[in-house]
């Protein structure tokens, strides 16, 4: 029988082109976790981002069944959220310039994780995090990709030798997507170990508005964007679409949540697109908003050039039953079927991005049909609750084979 996990937790969020590294853990089996968006060569890693809520939403899971949970931060303690059942320790602010600093924490962490003793040792992000769970010397080592670490990093030579030594060692590999499992295969990772866990939507609180209130709360149709302000997203070509957009459907309006580097330029570029009135930028959402912003609103579009497997936000938009345009790129097709449940578009064109949201900002039965099909698929394909109980099978299975 397996004994109670202690789950262990190590992060330190940045930019978010920068490195975001969580190193976690939760209780039956001790799980370190460390969890990054991207990693740049020689970047400052000092200032501190938002969380990510792809970690929280993992922590809670398992501290909510049960598990303890130990969350080392490398950040300042006040950047840490309270998760009710999870216990943090800072290790204060870290930068990738500062090699011997780096090596000064990972020993830290490595003197912490073997006085925890956890059960295995989760990294997410095959890039620092994932070096630190090598450094740690504690075995099982679970590594997570989550996309650049797997499909942008390895072209440079030195961090692709980086990351490929991270997928020899691990003992356990998870994604969210086929083609990011095929290249990782191909950098040398044994496709034994890769399993396809997605981060999961929880359907109960992302849900449409009922029958009576099926097209929102707003007299006009709203589009709503929930891409950072970062290059990969491309924002700026749902900007672009506005003009083109407002002439079929004037009385369209915007709703763009976010933050980022490219803040200040997408502002101006509406302004001098003459379309900023039309455009409400609402900054950062607590994830417990989002569900009610996004089922008032008539279709969810995301412009980004690259992601793993969908896109949290979108999938989120889908279980409130939001029909969706979206860029044909990493697996949308295989979630998106255009003329279906949505549309999908080429990458940074935003004349074909006005085209596919005027088609379904006039039409409120063609939102409806495709909005419910993209709820039942969510439901049936990237449920929160079914895919966390598959990891929580996994680690089991993994524990149970270190214990035995």
């Amino acid at each position: 029988r397996l004994c109670w996990w202690d789950l262990l937790l190590f992060s330190f969020p940045c930019y978010p082109l920068g490195i975001l590294a969580f190193f976690y853990q939760g209780g039956g089996a001790t799980v370190s976790y460390f969890l990054a968006r991207s990693v740049q060569p020689l970047l400052n890693l000092n200032t501190i981002a938002n969380d990510s809520i792809h970690a929280i939403k993992w922590i809670r899971f398992f501290a909510e069944h049960g598990h303890d949970i130990l969350w080392l931060g490398v950040c300042r303690s006040q950047d840490l959220p309270e998760i009710p059942g999870v216990k943090t320790h800072a290790l204060g602010p870290l930068s990738i310039r500062t090699w011997p600093r780096f090596l000064l924490k990972a020993w830290k962490a490595r003197r912490i994780i073997r006085a925890w003793k956890p059960d295995l040792v989760h990294a997410h992000y095959a890039g620092v995090n994932g070096m630190l769970g090598v450094l740690s010397g504690y075995r099982p080592l679970v590594v997570t990709a989550w996309g650049s670490d797997i499909l942008l990093v390895p072209k440079s030579r030195a961090l692709g030798s980086l990351v490929r030594l991270i997928l020899r060692r691990a003992d356990l590999i998870t994604c969210d997507a086929e083609h990011m499992r095929q290249a990782m295969e191909k950098l040398g990772a044994d496709p034994h170990k890769i399993h396809k866990i997605m981060f999961g939507i929880d359907t109960e609180r992302f849900r449409p508005n009922p029958p009576e209130l099926r097209l929102g709360r707003y007299t006009h149709p709203v589009v709503i964007s929930l891409r950072s302000f970062e290059p990969v997203y491309d924002v700026a070509t749902l900007i672009r679409a506005i003009p083109p957009l407002l002439k079929q459907v004037p009385d369209a309006s915007f709703i763009i949540a976010g933050q980022g580097t490219l803040e200040n330029e997408i502002r101006e570029l509406a302004s001098k697109l003459g379309v900023d009135d039309k455009i409400s930028f609402i900054g950062r959402v607590p994830n417990n908003d989002l569900p009610g912003i996004l089922r008032d609103c008539a279709a969810y579009v995301s412009t980004s050039l690259s992601d793993a497997g969908i896109a949290s936000s979108t999938a989120e938009a889908m279980a409130c039953g939001l029909p969706v345009v979206v860029t044909d790129s990493g697996e949308n097709a295989q979630w998106v079927k255009d003329g279906v449940n949505g549309y999908l578009v080429p990458v940074s064109n935003p004349a074909a991005l006005a085209e596919k949201l005027a088609i379904l900002l006039k039409d409120d039965d063609l939102r409806v049909r495709m909005g419910s099909a993209n709820r039942a698929q969510i439901r049936q394909r990237d449920d929160y609750y079914g895919e966390m109980a598959k990891m929580e099978n996994l680690y089991t299975e993994l524990a149970a084979r270190r214990n035995a």
